[in-house]
């Protein structure tokens, strides 16, 4: 069995997503969720879904190897970013190489970065003009969204978009995607 950890920092709908996915997958169990929100819904999600959930602050995150530890000690072979907004420490990615993986929901490498997350990324898109926007797949490397790209997926920038409307189709791309193509990367490699 190869365990994943995901790790959020909101509401959790794309965790939900791959953790109803996985649910009796013969070879890929979501093991944990963590979250470094005590408020964070996704830990809400975990827990009505039965997922072990645990929450750390930033010092346990970037000045100790106690998340590393964790991780080691449930057997986690692979790290899914699922809306978590902190920059991965250099241990992590010591530890987990090209083994951690986030999306995106714009089409990077336009419109990522710092900062550029949820409505953020539809308004610049919008405000830019594009004609399409959509979801990458990446792995993380110690730089935000500058991973190498895993897959991508479009959809258009209708005519009188909103943030809102236009998250509504990103979300359809993301629920439909991610799961896939973690478990392609997960069975690929093992």
């Amino acid at each position: 069995m190869t365990n994943i950890a995901i790790l959020a920092s909101g509401s959790g709908t794309n965790a939900q997503r791959i953790s109803e996915y996985f649910a009796g997958h013969p070879a890929i169990k979501v093991k944990m969720v963590l979250s470094n929100k005590p408020d964070a819904y996704v830990l809400t999600r975990a827990r009505q879904l039965g997922i072990p959930h645990q929450v750390f602050d930033r010092r346990a995150f970037y000045e100790t190897n106690i998340i590393a530890e964790l991780l080691k000690k449930s057997e986690i072979s692979y790290i899914i970013l699922a809306g978590f907004l902190w920059l991965i420490p250099v241990n992590l990615l010591e530890t987990y190489p090209h083994k951690i993986i986030n999306i995106h929901p714009a089409l990077l490498p336009k419109y990522g970065g710092k900062g550029m997350y949820g409505e953020r990324v539809h308004e610049a898109v919008i405000r830019a003009g594009e004609r399409e926007s959509g979801i990458s797949i990446h792995y993380v490397n110690d730089k935000y969204d500058e991973g190498d790209i895993i897959f991508q997926a479009r959809c258009p920038v209708m005519s009188g978009d909103t943030p809102a409307t236009l998250a509504e189709r990103i979300h359809e791309l993301e629920y439909r995607w991610y799961p896939e193509v973690i478990e392609k990367i997960v069975m690929n490699f093992k």
